[in-house]
């Protein structure tokens, strides 16, 4: 399994790409194995202001549908629009094409609560 080093984790099997105050967010590639051949992704957050740990949307999967936490407080200001027609991209690529949302974090402070790619390496047993 991969975990890019440059990365911060949750507990809850999403990944966070930091880029100033926006961050990209989508789940691990341990997530997208667990839940198996991903059929949809719904968000219908867009444009909303969520707290820490909020569900900003859900994965569908074969077998089940997963609620999506946000890791740090803030809006979401964008919707991977592609996996409305690919959502197995988030099986193909979690790190790359499946990104999931971008939001404009209005907290930072909440990203020192997020776990290195060993940390998290270390909570699923990798």
């Amino acid at each position: 399994m991969n975990f890019p080093e440059e990365l911060k984790y949750t507990k809850d099997h999403e990944w966070v790409r930091i880029e100033g105050d926006v961050l990209t967010i989508g789940i691990t590639d341990f997530a997208q194995k667990e839940l198996g051949d991903i059929v949809y992704v719904e968000v219908d957050t867009l444009d909303e202001t969520l707290e820490q740990e909020e569900v900003f949307g859900t994965v569908e999967a074969v077998k089940t549908v997963s609620d999506l936490f946000l890791p740090v407080a803030g809006e979401i200001i964008e919707f991977n629009e592609t996996l409305e027609d690919e959502p197995e991209s988030v099986n193909s690529d979690p790190y790359g094409e499946g990104w999931m949302v971008k939001v404009k974090a209005s907290d930072m402070s909440q990203l020192d609560e997020l776990l290195s790619a060993e940390a998290y390496k270390e909570l699923i047993g990798a």
